[in-house]
């Protein structure tokens, strides 16, 4: 029997080719989440686009199990919209619910951060430093990519970190909708700089165990990300 094929992100954005069937089916389900859900931060898959699980399996090289999971997954987030008999739909940009998110994401990471800082492991601190790390470096060389990449692991090191089942089911809806609309605006404010040394400010606090450090950068970084949505769509006058 022929063996399957899937692609796979890599630190270079590269793609490396895989043996589908020597995947465990969990992690198969991941790599099909984290493939599709890059492609909609980025705009691979635009807003307002419709595909089929057919569609989607034939790029990612997955079988349609494991890309009906990820499918569910991104519905619950808001990053797609299934249709009934119609197909898959990525959701059209609206500033209005990026506001609301906004103001519920504030309260909720807050937590998140401050509860990292005081219980995270040492080796968990020491991923926060090299996170950093790749946010100061992403702050230098513009890349948009990996710096969204490293955005979505810091995301998902705190949710870890933070040890709240609550606060997690609840930031997991607002993540992968922040950062396209970040994506998709962010060439006109030229904010990827400014963004990637706040995230390194939050990850450097939570590394060295400060608890209101972290709570301070997270508010310094959502200030921004406010102030950014409003001037970039709504011309400031929100």
């Amino acid at each position: 029997m022929a063996t399957r094929k899937a692609t796979q992100r890599t630190g270079k954005s590269e793609a490396a080719v895989l043996d589908v069937d020597a995947i465990p089916r969990g992690r198969m389900v991941d790599m099909a989440y984290e493939w599709i859900e890059e492609a909609i931060v980025t705009l691979r898959l635009a807003p307002g686009s419709t595909m089929s699980e057919l569609q989607l399996s034939e790029m990612t090289g997955f079988g349609r199990t494991p890309i009906r999971e990820a499918i569910q997954r991104l519905a619950r987030e808001h990053l797609i919209v299934v249709l009934p008999q119609r197909g898959l739909l990525v959701p059209p940009m609206d500033v209005s619910k990026q506001l609301r998110l906004l103001e519920t994401r504030r309260e909720v990471e807050r937590l998140i951060a401050r509860s990292a800082a005081r219980k995270a492991s040492a080796e968990q601190r020491a991923h926060f430093a090299r996170l950093a790390k790749e946010f100061r470096s992403s702050a230098r060389t513009g890349k948009d990519v990996e710096f969204v990449r490293a955005d979505r692991e810091f995301n998902e090191l705190c949710l870890v970190a933070a040890r709240n089942e609550f606060a997690e089911g609840a930031m997991r809806l607002m993540h992968g909708l922040s950062r396209r609309f970040w994506y998709y605006h962010y060439q006109e404010a030229a904010d990827l700089p400014t963004m990637a040394r706040l995230h390194a400010e939050v990850a450097e606090a939570i590394a060295a165990g400060e608890v209101k450090r972290a709570g301070d950068a997270l508010d310094a970084l959502l200030d921004n990300i406010e102030a950014f949505t409003r001037a970039t769509v709504l011309g400031d006058r929100a």
